[in-house]
């Protein structure tokens, strides 16, 4: 079962706080919180966090985490 967007955004925001201002969780992490097979969550995942009060970098730059290819990260802007 696939979770809905309100479950996804409330993990994206809880890891988000836990690390704070300035720090960044890649979006893996909370698609493995969702789900024992969490690889298919994530393009999901990173379309829930564009909606978000969310920052998504790719080496340092800010980047759409809906569009951006390869690893990206999440934190709260500074």
């Amino acid at each position: 079962m696939t979770p809905d967007d309100a479950r996804i955004a409330a993990v994206l925001m809880d890891l988000a706080h836990r690390r704070g201002v300035g720090r960044s969780f890649c979006p893996s992490e909370a698609a493995r919180a969702l789900a024992e097979d969490w690889r298919p969550l994530m393009a999901e995942v990173r379309r829930v966090a564009a909606g978000l009060p969310l920052r998504a970098t790719q080496k340092g730059v800010a980047v759409d985490p809906v569009t951006a290819r390869g690893p990206i990260r999440l934190g709260l802007p500074p």
